[in-house]
């Protein structure tokens, strides 16, 4: 497949002056690729700098106008991967913002908690953030058939949408590279983060989530199953959050009475590497977890959708303690809208009866294998 177009590069475009563009997203999406391809294909001057090289920490350190002004000369255009690792990067980026006039800088990291301690207060009302995914059915959109896609579906259900990945010709190399991304980059962040004691713990509990998509998780099971407390699989699961490993979805109620109101169920956000953790690349005919891939797949093309297009949405499950469910909802525009995911519609499908009974006014519609690109792009 031809280099694929990311979305976000027209926002790289209409970045204003004196604004900090932050693209965060896990390892290996894409960010550093898609800021040498928008440098590739412009004009203008610019820098570009790792927060990884102690060289580019120790030149930033020196923080006075004097000395940034002297590093961009007639640059008005600054680029810093992997910002997290610079210290006091809020307050530097803020310093340059604020105090060099025209000047326009992006960032990017893969690791939110770092992020937000760094960046938040200082850049407050002069940044803009984004994120990043792996690749989108949205963005493959723009050199894929309709009939391409389709023929693909089953690939992208076990090997998911890395950018990598699209690289590789067979099964054993696509396997093999999600293996490594899983043990080698995707975790390194949560791994080594300081006061951590029991990686080991990490692993397992993401491969007890792998079998719970589409679940309630229930943070005392986990804590039993893995000998520790509740607090630290809520502190574990809110890291592997922040590091772009899951996504949790809490519950929709305005009926605690009847509705399930304090439960929430976690996803992966790509199956490539949910299927990388468990060890299971087989093809889907071979498979008995083939709903949970589907509901992952849609959860997150779902969020890549929001995210790109800028939906203004909240999202939720619905489950009632009568064990009526629905599995996606979305709050949007003073509306609620309903979806369920099935990968084979048997009957046509009706709302839940109590769902109907309390939201009337609400939209329902399954989304299967007939209508699903509607859904996600």
């Amino acid at each position: 497949m031809e280099k694929i177009s990311r979305a976000l590069k027209n926002t790289l475009h209409r970045l204003p002056e004196n604004k900090v563009l932050i693209i965060v997203g896990a390892r290996r999406v894409g960010k550093t690729e898609l800021i040498k391809h928008f440098i590739k294909e412009g004009t203008e001057q610019y820098l570009y700098m790792n927060g990884e090289d102690v060289n580019t920490a120790e030149i930033l350190q020196n923080r006075s106008v004097k000395n940034y002004k002297r590093l961009l000369g007639d640059r008005r255009l600054l680029f810093l991967d992997e910002a997290q690792h610079v210290k006091d990067i809020g307050l530097i980026l803020k310093l340059m913002i604020d105090e060099i006039e025209g000047l326009r800088i992006v960032v990017t990291g893969s690791s939110v908690f770092d992020l937000e301690n760094k960046l938040g207060e200082p850049l407050t009302g002069r940044s803009i953030t984004k994120h990043l995914f792996p690749i989108s059915q949205l963005e493959l959109n723009q050199d894929e058939t309709t009939t391409e896609t389709r023929a693909n579906l089953s690939e992208r259900l076990r090997f998911g949408s890395y950018p990598e990945v699209f690289q590789y010709a067979s099964e054993q190399d696509k396997s093999e590279y999600l293996n490594n991304l899983v043990s080698s980059y995707l975790l390194r962040d949560i791994l080594t983060f300081e006061g951590l004691r029991k990686p080991d713990k990490i692993v397992k509990l993401l491969r007890l989530i792998a079998y719970q998509i589409g679940q309630e998780v229930s943070l005392s099971e986990l804590g039993n199953q893995l000998g520790i407390d509740n607090k630290t699989v809520e502190r574990y699961l809110d890291l592997l959050t922040k590091v772009f490993v899951l996504k949790k979805v809490e519950a929709f109620s305005n009926n605690p009475r009847k509705e399930i109101s304090k439960s929430s169920r976690w996803y992966f956000i790509d199956n490539g590497i949910r299927n990388a953790l468990i060890a299971n690349f087989n093809p889907l005919a071979l498979r008995n977890d083939i709903g949970q891939l589907w509901e992952n797949y849609l959860f997150t093309e779902r969020l890549k959708m929001q995210e790109y297009t800028k939906m203004t949405v909240n999202n939720y499950f619905w489950r009632s303690y009568t064990q009526q469910e629905i599995d996606w909802i979305e709050e949007r525009g003073g509306q609620i809208h309903a979806f369920e995911f099935k990968w084979k519609r048997k009957k046509r499908s009706k709302a839940p009866p109590l769902w109907q009974t309390l939201y009337p006014e609400a939209s329902y519609q399954v989304v299967d294998q007939n209508n699903y690109l509607e859904f996600i792009t």
